[in-house]
C-alpha cells in the first residue's frame, strides 16, 4: 500500500500526490502553487464538490448551507474553527444550496444545515441540524477513525 494520498486543491481542482507524512508539512498545490490546506472551509460549487469527493483520498466534510438561513449562519464560525482542528486529515467544504439546487435535491438534502461526511465517493454519515465546533470534530472523528 503506497503512503501517498491524492489530495484534490480547492483552489484550482487540480489532483496532488502527496506523501501521508507530509499532510501537516504545509504542501503547496503543484499546478497553481496556493496552500492545499489554510484551516478554513472552502466555498465550492458542483464541479468542485464532484472533483473533491471523487479524487481525494481524504476524508470530505461537506456543510450544505443557504444564506437566508439562521442556524446556517449560526453554525458558520464553529464550521470554520472545525476546520482549523481536523485540516489536513479531513477536507471541509461548504455548499450554498440556494446557488446549486439541483445537486442538492440529488443529494437529498431536505433541511439544513446538513453536513455530509464522505469518503472514496461514498457518502459515510449524514447529521442534520447546527453543532458548536467540538460537536463537529467530535461527530467527524468517530466516523472517520
Amino acid at each position: 500500500m503506497s503512503d501517498n494520498l491524492h489530495v484534490v486543491c480547492s483552489h484550482c481542482g487540480g489532483v496532488n500526490r502527496i506523501p501521508a507524512g507530509r499532510l501537516e508539512q504545509n504542501p503547496k498545490c503543484g499546478k497553481c502553487k496556493h496552500p492545499l490546506f489554510d484551516g478554513h472551509p472552502a466555498d465550492v460549487d458542483d464541479a468542485m464538490l464532484q472533483r473533491q469527493i471523487q479524487r481525494s483520498d481524504l476524508p470530505v466534510l461537506v456543510d450544505f448551507w443557504a444564506p437566508w438561513c439562521g442556524p446556517c449562519k449560526m453554525m458558520a464560525p464553529a464550521f470554520a474553527q472545525a476546520a482549523a482542528q481536523l485540516e489536513p486529515h479531513v477536507r471541509l467544504l461548504k455548499l450554498n444550496t440556494e446557488q446549486h439546487q439541483q445537486l442538492a435535491g440529488q443529494l437529498g438534502i431536505r433541511s439544513i444545515p446538513t453536513m455530509i461526511l464522505f469518503r472514496n465517493g461514498q457518502e459515510l454519515d449524514r447529521m442534520s441540524g447546527a453543532l458548536d465546533a467540538g460537536g463537529i470534530v467530535s461527530w467527524t472523528r468517530s466516523r472517520v477513525g
